[in-house]
């Protein structure tokens, strides 16, 4: 039976979720030079259109429809017939169609995380070609894999709100992107300065807001799980924060605002695949090693010298990993994990991230070649010198008049 205080509940978590795109978009885009601040945030907001379409075509239907050898779902709920407003398979409390609205919500940010590692040097034609080969051919089965029936979700794996599915899934890409697009001009010899962190700080406290229907709307529920997810969300991100702009003080000498806001996405990152699985006292051990790790592999990354724009490796890649094997560790409601007598539970983790990472990293590099070798991924120097704001889009993010 439909329950009309779950309902309620799911369509604001919806709503909070669609909010974070946006979000990311000021996150990023006050990340980025002035002269690309439109072109960076225009590649999250057009997510919402792009994927969306997908979505309703075959994309819920492929990630969520009836398992075929676990890899991928079925072709029976194409173009959303038969996906209506009485309960459905995932979730007998609520309409059918609010469940396939809240899971596009996460098909839509996991594509627009990636951007942050091309942001100021991708063709934006090319990057609507990435948008929806990725997203069919990446995060349609993985999301299987893991929540639509697939293997990884057989096999016991563990992922309350999408570490696996979307935090390590783009990192990974992200990787990948930085590696095969090549640097940005200039980069490590001359300045590259965010141009607004007030932006970024607004872009995160709504990430923030936003990460409250992440995770406790997938409880699926207004119940007890997404209470603990809600509160459990909390601690891990200030926790973070805090974590972050302490081993920033001892490694660079002064706490930076960007640091507390990193920080506060690197424990949204880390707590969301456990969020409904542990207590708070673990959420605050999961944020505050996710703010540490995730700073340092920012210093990892400036060692191997990739051009990761906006560090979405360190903080979604890595910070999802830990999330991912931390879960393994802390789970004790709902599951158990290693330190709570079930060692097996880490050891899965742990298969269901390599997994990820091994099929994301071989899939994405097949898709950006394939671009590479055909449109073109990058803009000319001329362009990307000029900014994508004015060369790819004809406008200015700031007029001084």
């Amino acid at each position: 039976m439909i329950n009309s205080g779950d309902t309620a509940w799911m369509l604001v978590a919806t709503a909070l979720v669609m909010l974070m795109t946006p979000g990311l978009a000021l996150f990023y885009g006050g990340l980025v030079r002035s002269k690309n601040v439109l072109g960076t945030m225009m590649q999250s907001f057009i997510c919402l259109g792009v994927v969306s379409l997908i979505w309703v075509l075959y994309g819920y239907s492929l990630a969520f429809g009836t398992d075929a050898g676990g890899i991928i779902g079925s072709l029976e709920w194409l173009g959303l017939i038969g996906v209506g407003v009485d309960p459905g398979p995932y979730s007998q409390n609520i309409p059918h169609l609010l469940f396939c609205a809240f899971q596009l919500m996460f098909a839509i940010i996991t594509p627009a995380l990636i951007t942050g590692a091309f942001a100021e040097r991708m063709k934006f034609s090319a990057f609507l070609i990435f948008t929806i080969l990725w997203s069919t051919f990446v995060y349609l089965p993985v999301c299987h894999w893991v929540w639509g029936g697939g293997w990884l979700g057989k096999l016991g794996a563990l992922d309350f709100a999408g570490g696996t599915v979307i935090h390590i899934n783009a990192g990974t890409a992200a990787l990948v992107a930085a590696l095969i697009i090549g640097k940005r001009q200039g980069y490590k010899k001359e300045p590259i300065y965010p141009h607004n962190l007030t932006m970024t700080v607004l872009g995160a406290g709504i990430l923030w807001f936003g990460w409250f229907g992440f995770n406790a709307g997938s409880a699926l529920a207004s119940n007890g799980t997404a209470t603990l997810a809600f509160f459990t969300t909390q601690i891990a991100t200030g926790t973070a924060a805090l974590s972050w702009i302490l081993i920033e003080k001892i490694i660079r000498g002064k706490p930076t605002t960007l640091g507390a806001a990193s920080g506060a996405v690197a424990g949204l990152v880390a707590i969301t695949p456990a969020a409904g699985f542990v207590e708070p006292l673990a959420a605050i051990a999961i944020g505050g090693i996710a703010g540490i790790i995730c700073y340092l592999a920012i210093l990892l990354k400036e060692h191997l010298g990739y051009d990761d724009s906006l560090d979405v490796v360190a903080v979604h890649g890595i910070g999802g990993l830990w999330g991912a094997l931390a879960t393994g560790l802390f789970a004790s409601v709902g599951a158990t994990g290693l330190l709570f007598g079930n060692p097996r539970q880490f050891f899965v983790q742990g298969i269901g991230a390599l997994s990820v990472i091994a099929f994301s990293f071989v899939a994405t590099s097949i898709i950006l070649i394939l671009i590479k070798k055909t449109v073109g991924l990058r803009v000319s120097e001329e362009e990307e010198v000029q900014g994508l704001d004015v060369s790819l889009h004809g406008e200015t993010g700031y007029s001084i008049r």
